[in-house]
């Protein structure tokens, strides 16, 4: 690797797909300005088989990628375009390992109950790629996240389809506000450098470590909170007779994937409340056979084929089914409830999809209804409570005259990795945790009881130092007002704020409107000025930036995948990441069936020019920022001439888009006089795309309407996906003669 390499990842679903067919075009480019593009494997088949080396053969092991780009990001000479992969739920997790096993791969079966060393380490590596557990390895930077201009002026001139709503809406958000996380955090500054034990100290007698040691630094904020589940049940109970009441749907909304210890026991929290008779009846059964309403409604169908009583059991979860408030649906078609699969629903994408779809979710007969949206801990279901009344006072938001809200988002070095990572347990006993230090001293303590969820979670100083200064950096630059939402009343928040204050001390803010509101506060703000037309830059931490990163993104563009999403790394590197990937899994389920690939690559195109931009402002290669200036107006050109995927057979689909993008690019740099020579060599590219444009769309439309093969989901057959997602003859010479 060089100064002047691109580290492009190999992630998972439709965007490793895409990859196939864009990679080809990036590296003949790339080559014109001595640019090397590399890929690194990251996806979550990947990662399972770096992990077991000594169960496979020579020929399958492969190196542990994602700790190399970690050691990256941590280095000036970083330069990473990170595409969405998957955040493993253990449903997902289980399946990608069968997979893999059926390729031949001896990897070892997941041990839901691990009784023997061996077991407990085959446990413990595969929980290493559960859940969000790519992010927090390279974001060794804070995140500034926007929509570029030219996808807002599209936005305005082409603007995207919101539903009507009517001050009628009975939809809502219901949230616990006691007892739940926000409620009962704990938070405290680190005095010096050093380490964390957790341990449980029951009310019996008994000391269990949870965990040995947590490494902390100075100024460091550290946070423990409880997830008190009798209060949990009780809400849930609540909320299931109050859908039916008032004739809504009821919905859970959770992020069990990111969340990936806390959130799926939330989830089957609310299984067993929306079905008390059956868990009361068949419980030990069910748990005896190992299904557990963890991982859903579908695990357990599944597993019921198999029982003696199987029938039985689903005998009576229809029949509460029937007694209770309608369920929202993923696939009202399929039968797909709200409760079959802990990662169907993800708050983050669920809940905007809702507010634009006039409050709407899917019901088991097919069509809208309101619904009641239950988000059980309350850090910030305010926020999305303040949009639903907005949209029930003022309707619909209209994208063709809304404002924005970008936002720069804390971070960096796994800051506030809630419910993530290994701080956070099911507590198997009546007790208190605490966390002690190295001195004996008793930093944090949480009293709890058998069944409660605790989880601890840190966030560095100097990510926090960071987030300051850019938050500031990027007001400086658009003239926005800069808002942190922070809420004085919460325990983390509170302590952020006093970091906040001194660190906007170290920056010249004089002419600048920088805030700080609670986060119900500031969506009020925030949509009061969208709806104006004006900007608001939000400035929040790692949850609240995932969050807010999908809910104005979806109302103001229609995704959050056309948003650019810049990581500046703190030691001078650059992360460049490409969007969501939510509906990644529908799209390759339509290649498979019909070869046509529908996912929409403009957050790589975004994502590659700033990239490219970065290069040439580290390297001093000016043929790279010529790349990105041209590539910035080809992706104009393309959005103007609406290049995006069609959504069903018989139009472009993403191998179009990346022609059309192609072209457009390789026009620009015919045309550009910064580098004669370059344009001189693009010319004939330029004139050749041009001239076969029509027998090059052919070739890609002719393959459309039958199955196509690509030898596996989580890890496809790198050659047949080429074959696939490479079909155009004509377009393939035409790359093959730049590079």
């Amino acid at each position: 690797m060089t100064d002047s390499t691109i580290i492009y990842t190999h992630t998972d679903e439709a965007p490793a797909l895409a990859t196939h067919s864009f990679l080809p075009v990036i590296q003949a480019y790339a080559s014109t300005a001595g640019v090397t593009v590399e890929t690194r494997d990251i996806s979550l088949a990947g990662r399972i088989i770096a992990l077991f080396p000594e169960y496979l053969e020579e020929g399958q092991r492969i190196p542990d990628a994602l700790a190399e780009l970690g050691d990256l990001a941590k280095t000036p000479e970083a330069n990473i375009i990170k595409l969405p992969n998957i955040s493993a739920s253990i449903p997902q997790l289980k399946a990608a390992i069968a997979e893999l096993q059926e390729q031949g791969y001896a990897l070892p079966a997941y041990p839901d109950d691990p009784k023997t060393d061996e077991e407990r380490d085959i446990r413990a590596r595969y929980d290493k790629v559960k859940g969000s557990a790519v992010n927090p390895v390279l974001r060794e930077g804070n995140s500034d996240r926007r929509a570029p201009a030219s996808v807002k002026n599209y936005a305005k001139a082409h603007p995207h389809r919101m539903g009507a709503w009517t001050s009628e809406s009975k939809t809502n958000v219901a949230t616990m506000g006691v007892d739940d996380f926000r409620s009962t955090e704990k938070s405290v500054v680190i005095s010096e450098a050093g380490a964390l034990r957790i341990e449980l100290k029951g009310d019996d007698g008994s000391t269990t470590v949870l965990r040995e040691s947590v490494p902390v630094l100075a100024d460091e904020v550290v946070d423990a909170s409880v997830m008190r589940v009798a209060a949990l049940r009780e809400f849930l109970t609540a909320q299931i007779a109050r859908a039916k009441s008032e004739g809504v749907l009821f919905s859970v909304h959770l992020k069990a994937t990111m969340m990936k210890v806390s959130d799926p026991i939330v989830f089957g929290h609310v299984v067993r409340a929306f079905f008390p008779k059956t868990f009361a009846k068949y419980g030990e059964t069910l748990a005896a056979a190992g299904l557990t309403p963890n991982d859903g409604l579908g695990g357990i169908y599944k597993g019921l084929e198999s029982l003696p009583e199987g029938a039985e059991i689903k005998a009576s979860f229809d029949a509460e089914l029937a007694e209770g408030p309608e369920l929202a649906m993923v696939d009202s078609d399929r039968g797909i409830t709200n409760l079959h699969v802990p990662s169907d629903v993800i708050v983050d994408a669920s809940m905007p999809a809702m507010i634009r779809t006039s409050g709407h979710m899917w019901g088991p007969d097919g069509d809208e209804a309101d619904t009641l949206a239950v988000l059980p801990d309350s850090s910030y279901s305010g926020v999305y409570q303040v949009v639903l009344d907005d949209c029930r006072a003022n309707g619909a938001f209209d994208p063709s005259t809304m404002g924005s809200v970008p936002n720069v988002g804390l971070m960096a070095q796994k800051a506030e990795e809630y419910g993530s990572h290994d701080k956070t347990f099911e507590i198997p006993t009546t007790g208190t945790v605490r966390l002690v230090d190295q001195a004996g001293n008793v930093v944090l303590e949480q009293t709890v009881s058998a069944g409660d969820i605790f989880r601890a979670c840190q966030t560095k100083d100097a990510p926090i130092k960071d987030w300051v200064k850019l938050a500031v950096t990027r007001a400086r630059a658009t003239g926005d007002p800069a808002v942190f939402w922070l809420d004085e009343s919460r325990a983390h928040d509170a302590v952020l704020i006093e970091k906040v204050k001194q660190y906007l001390t170290e920056h010249d803010t004089e002419g600048l409107d920088i805030r700080i509101l609670t986060p119900v506060e500031a969506t009020k703000l925030s949509v009061e000025r969208i709806r104006r037309g004006e900007n608001t830059i939000s400035v929040t931490g790692n949850v609240l930036r995932d969050y807010l990163t999908d809910l104005f993104p979806i109302l103001e563009v229609g995704t959050s995948a056309k948003m650019l999403s810049v990581v500046p790394l703190m030691n001078g590197g650059g992360l460049f990441e490409t969007g969501a990937g939510g509906s990644a899994p529908k799209h390759v389920q339509q290649l498979v069936k019909e070869n046509y690939l529908r996912w929409d690559s403009l957050g790589e195109f975004l994502a590659l020019a700033v990239s490219f931009e970065h290069l040439a402002q580290t390297t001093g290669n000016a043929r790279a920022q010529v790349l990105a200036d041209t590539l910035d107006r080809a992706t104009a050109t393309f959005l103007e001439n609406d290049k995006s995927p069609s959504r069903r057979v018989g139009g472009i689909d993403n191998r179009g888009s990346h022609f059309y993008l192609a072209l457009y690019w390789a026009q620009e740099l015919a045309k550009q006089t910064d580098d004669a020579a370059l344009a001189k060599a693009f010319a004939s590219v330029a004139e050749t795309l041009t001239t076969q444009e029509q027998a090059i769309v052919d070739e890609l439309l002719a393959v459309q309407g039958s199955p196509a093969d690509i030898g596996g989901y989580y890890r496809p057959d790198p050659a047949k996906a080429s074959a696939v997602m490479r079909p155009s003859a004509t377009f393939n010479q035409v790359l093959a003669s730049l590079a």
